[in-house]
């Protein structure tokens, strides 16, 4: 799994984070359990902003 995989990492979030409201989860602690996903296999270095803001989306969206 890639950063650029946002809703898989979502759907791994869920499962991973149960009691974590994803809207209040900060960007430094979203990228260290997208990185600690059993699945996840990608360079840190190609992470941004505006992918932890997709994903935190992504997240929101999937508890709906």
């Amino acid at each position: 799994m890639k950063w650029t995989d946002v809703q898989e990492i979502a759907v791994q979030l869920t499962d991973a984070y149960p009691d974590a409201d994803p809207a209040k989860v900060n960007f430094v602690d979203l990228m260290n359990w997208v990185m600690a996903l059993p699945e996840f296999d990608d360079d840190p270095k190609h992470c941004g902003e505006r992918i932890l803001e997709g994903i935190q989306q992504a997240w929101i969206d999937e508890l709906a």
